[in-house]
Parts: structure tokens; C-alpha cells; sequence
């Protein structure tokens, strides 16, 4: 499978979290979790300065355009590109252009690591969420979504269900 990569998407101004959303809408309908990983709206902390009062506020960094991790093939531009409120990718023409990793670093995307504990095939406790006090066997582990699949029984069969890692504890 291709590596993910960042792409810049642009948007029309003021529609950054609507288009997010959507994406991550269809990419849910789609099934399309593991080619597209991540949207990101990047944001900076700003302090303003109104009426004498300080005032820390959020603000866009790019008005109009839309941060996304995802595997570049013709379903994952089809989804992105025909999202309502995208008007296209940054580069020449219909080709995309990912993010180098020097600009990835410049916008201060960083991979999260994070240590874990459990392995494929250690037995786990859910100590929140729908499946609380639920044990399983982990199948799955997926760091890039800090998801597990483990299998419960359900209404007499075996079914697999995914997981945080915050959510699950090793026994």
C-alpha cells in the first residue's frame, strides 16, 4: 500500500471546519479510514487586545485551506476533491503536491507517540465507553488511529470491535 502523505486543500474562506467535517463524514460512509487519516484546520493561539482587556482567541493560520494526511489514489481525490466547499488541491493543474517533510515540520505536525503497553494477542479489559467491563483478545492494533480491534461476544458469536487505547486496559 501507498504511504500517506499531507496534501493542502483549498477551500472557500470561512468554510475550513465545514469542509473538515464533511470529509470525515464521507471518509466514515466511505470506509475510508485507512486511506484517509487526518483533517486538520490549523490553528494558532492569538492575544487580542479589545476595549483594554487581553483576550487569548484561536485563529486560522490559512484562511481557505484544509490539512489532510491521506494515501493519494483516484477514490481518495474523487472524496476530497468533490466535497462541498473545496475548490481543489494545492499544485500544478489536478495533480496534487504533498507536503514536503521540512514544511510539515515548519507547520509543527508532529507524528504523536505515544508508549503502550499490550501487543496483538494480549488480553484486555475496556474500562470505558459502550463495551465497559468487556474482555478481549486484541487482533488489531493501529498506532496511527490509537485504535485496537478486539472480538466480543455478541448475541452468541464472535465480533470485532474497535477500540482507543485510552479506552482499554491490559489484564
Amino acid at each position: 500500500m501507498a504511504e500517506a502523505n499531507w496534501y493542502v486543500a483549498h477551500t472557500y474562506s470561512g468554510y475550513e471546519n465545514k469542509v473538515k467535517a464533511n470529509i470525515e463524514k464521507t471518509i466514515e460512509n466511505r470506509h475510508l479510514e485507512d486511506q484517509i487519516l487526518e483533517v486538520r484546520v490549523p490553528m494558532q493561539d492569538v492575544t487580542e487586545l479589545k476595549n483594554g482587556a487581553q483576550k487569548l482567541v484561536s485563529r486560522k493560520m490559512f484562511p481557505g485551506y484544509v490539512l489532510i494526511n491521506m494515501v493519494m489514489n483516484d477514490d481518495t481525490w474523487y472524496v476530497v476533491r468533490n466535497t462541498r466547499g473545496v475548490t481543489g488541491f494545492v499544485g500544478p493543474g489536478s495533480k496534487p503536491v504533498p507536503l514536503s517533510e521540512e514544511e510539515i515540520g515548519m507547520l509543527g505536525i508532529q507524528p504523536e507517540t505515544i508508549e503502550i503497553d499490550f501487543a496483538e494477542g494480549d488480553s484486555v479489559v475496556v474500562t470505558g465507553g459502550a463495551w465497559k467491563d468487556t474482555t478481549g483478545i486484541i487482533q488489531t492494533l493501529n498506532s496511527q488511529k490509537q485504535t485496537v480491534t478486539i472480538n466480543v461476544e455478541l448475541f452468541g458469536r464472535e465480533t470485532p470491535v474497535e477500540i482507543s487505547f485510552a479506552e482499554i486496559k491490559k489484564l
